[in-house]
């Protein structure tokens, strides 16, 4: 099988680009650039403002491994809040971070341990794992505390989390798609 490219960025579609780009005066081209910044700020507020509303630094995060299956599958995109309040309770899936691991696990609590001074610790597994998430924490940790908790899944989209995956196994896709929407914001003109 062979990796796909992006599909007619030929010579004549470089020159094309590269022919519009000298076209426009500079002040064309300022404003287009800065309306492509003001769409990059947008995002960034939408997704500070979901911080804020959901309590939970990743509110939105793409499940990338078959460990949860049938529950989730790989793509899907899951909506998280994380409440400090919110008691953690036995079968609810949780996303937790783990020291020395980059990348939050999403994963369904399978037993809770509540002291009297309101301490809780609680033991996570993939529902299509054969055993528990110990020999994934780190070295000697054997129970998660809600620190380690990035948010609870209170909803999902199944599969829209396609492009993430297909963005991180194939990097050259990544830059492929944002120079194509880069290209588009800068020339395109307003009618």
């Amino acid at each position: 099988a062979c990796a796909g490219g992006a599909g007619g960025a030929g010579p004549g579609a470089a020159m094309d680009l590269f022919g519009d780009l000298r076209r426009m005066n500079k002040r064309q081209l300022y404003y287009q650039v800065l309306n492509f910044a003001m769409i990059v700020s947008s995002a960034l507020m939408i997704w500070k403002g979901l911080i804020v509303v959901t309590g939970s630094e990743s509110p939105i995060v793409v499940v990338l491994s078959g460990s949860m299956e049938p529950a989730f599958h790989r793509g899907d995109l899951l909506f998280l809040t994380n409440f400090h309040d919110d008691p953690i309770r036995a079968g609810e899936i949780v996303v937790f971070k783990v020291e020395g691991r980059d990348i939050p696990i999403v994963h369904r609590v399978i037993k809770v341990h509540e002291k009297g001074n309101g301490n809780i610790k609680f033991l996570t597994k993939g529902d299509n794992n054969e055993v528990d998430d110990r020999g994934l924490y780190k070295e000697g940790q054997n129970w998660l505390e809600k620190k380690d908790v990035v948010g609870r899944a209170r909803g999902f989209l199944p599969y829209v989390g396609m492009v993430t995956i297909i963005m991180n196994d194939y990097p050259k896709f990544k830059y492929a798609l944002l120079a194509v929407m880069g290209a588009y914001v800068l020339l395109k003109r307003e009618s």
